[in-house]
């Protein structure tokens, strides 16, 4: 499994927004120690599902992006005769 790591402050602030949820949308408020728990089993049981997603996400918008390079990279060849003949004919 990949861990889905979190560093010390997003981990803080994730416990908060857990405390905060269950304080104001719940009936009881949650403690640091059982919001830390249920933010590990969220991370380790719903992460991964969420993770995913995600990379399939990018992995789909990358080969949209990919299969459209000519698309949108693409230069004319051989055109700076046709440009000359072009701007001579607009000059006339």
């Amino acid at each position: 499994m990949k861990d889905i790591g979190l560093t010390k402050q997003r981990r803080a602030d994730a416990i908060a927004s857990i405390q905060r949820y269950f304080r104001e949308e719940m009936p009881e408020p949650i403690g640091e120690l059982p919001a830390g728990l249920l933010l590990n089993f969220i991370l380790e049981e719903i992460g991964p599902a969420i993770y995913n997603k995600a990379i399939a996400d990018a992995q789909a918008r990358m080969a949209a992006r990919v299969s459209d390079l000519s698309g949108e990279l693409y230069e004319d060849e051989f055109q700076y005769w046709p440009r000359l003949e072009s701007k001579k004919k607009s000059r006339r």
